[in-house]
């Protein structure tokens, strides 16, 4: 495979990222002592600092892949959805498909990180339908045509609601324009027809209420291949953690094994998995080399403290090394 030619290619596509958008604020600093007060460490803060999360931490991987991503979402008109708009504004994203919504509150994810390591998350959110479903919708119509892509990136906020999700497969299918899923245990078997479905571990054995030995190759292969038919989806990517990745179509199943890394913060892995993987679906690449890209991108992130966006270079280096 050619992969210069294929990084290259992904600096011409376009990918409309539709999902829950928050913002990641960090507490970083120092343990020295206990608490007096309860058997839990003092953490003593030395630096904040804000950064774009979930759909928007998409967008920013495939930014950062070449790509020009434009995100769907929907925050609160108070301190925190400004602070947002404002990220967003700096980091050179388009905020054309962005809904304020003054009933809502912007969702928060604060992690207190110390000795290099997450000590304790504090999570401030609405998790309930968004009340602009139909205002939400006619800004989707008006974008998706104009790109190659497009990411469903469902953190359960309320922001990708049934009525949402059916009509965004609807359109994109009749404009052939590939879909690819990152869910949630609460719209789990919503995404009927996507192109590809991306749960983790944990999320397919809620979402589908089984259970099976992760361990196990052919468990894997059977319960990923119930969820293809189950959803009537071209393929499964199924991540495992530590044990790896796994790509289930009606054709093939490949299992690829976890590479080798200093494993420090797996947050925003899977968003990063899903941004190569969608650039690798809009670029026409096998399901199977496809799946490998994606399991490599993930795995550099988790290198780094905090939320982060992949390297383009580094990937590309890594994908030279590993993939056939």
């Amino acid at each position: 495979m050619d992969f210069n030619a294929l990084f290259t290619a992904f600096n011409y596509k376009k990918a409309l990222v539709i999902g829950d958008s928050m913002l990641d604020a960090y507490m970083w600093g120092e343990i020295r002592r206990m608490s007096p007060e309860a058997p839990i460490p003092i953490v003593e803060v030395e630096k904040h600092e804000n950064r774009l999360g979930g759909a928007a931490n998409v967008a920013l991987n495939l930014q950062s892949l070449g790509a020009t991503p434009i995100l769907c979402s929907v925050v609160g008109d108070d301190s925190q959805g400004h602070l947002f708009m404002q990220k967003m504004k700096t980091a050179n994203l388009s905020t054309k498909g962005i809904l304020t919504d003054k009933e809502r509150r912007t969702t928060v994810k604060t992690r207190i990180i110390a000795d290099n390591k997450q000590q304790l998350r504090i999570d401030e959110e609405d998790t309930s339908p968004i009340t602009v479903e139909d205002l939400f919708l006619e800004l989707i119509q008006k974008l998706i045509n104009d790109t190659n892509v497009v990411i469903m990136q469902d953190y359960n906020k309320g922001v990708l609601t049934h009525k949402i999700i059916t009509k965004i497969i609807e359109l994109a299918n009749i404009n052939n324009i590939p879909t690819i899923v990152d869910p949630k245990k609460q719209n789990f078997l919503a995404y009927t027809d996507c192109t590809i479905f991306k749960p983790n571990l944990m999320e397919i054995k809620l979402g589908m209420n089984i259970e099976f030995n992760a361990n196990n190759t052919q468990e894997i292969k059977n319960a990923s291949g119930k969820l293809r038919e189950l959803l009537n989806t071209k393929g499964v990517l199924l991540t495992l953690s530590e044990r790896g990745i796994c790509i289930n179509t009606k054709d093939d199943f490949k299992l690829t094994p976890a590479f080798k890394r200093e494993m420090i913060d797996v947050s925003g892995a899977g968003d990063t998995v899903i941004a190569v993987a969608a650039l690798c679906l809009a670029s026409d690449i096998n399901f199977i080399n496809l799946s490998i890209l994606a399991s490599l991108a993930g795995g550099l992130v988790c290198e780094k403290v905090g939320v982060v966006p992949v390297n383009k270079q580094r990937l590309l280096n890594e994908a030279k090394k590993h993939v056939a």
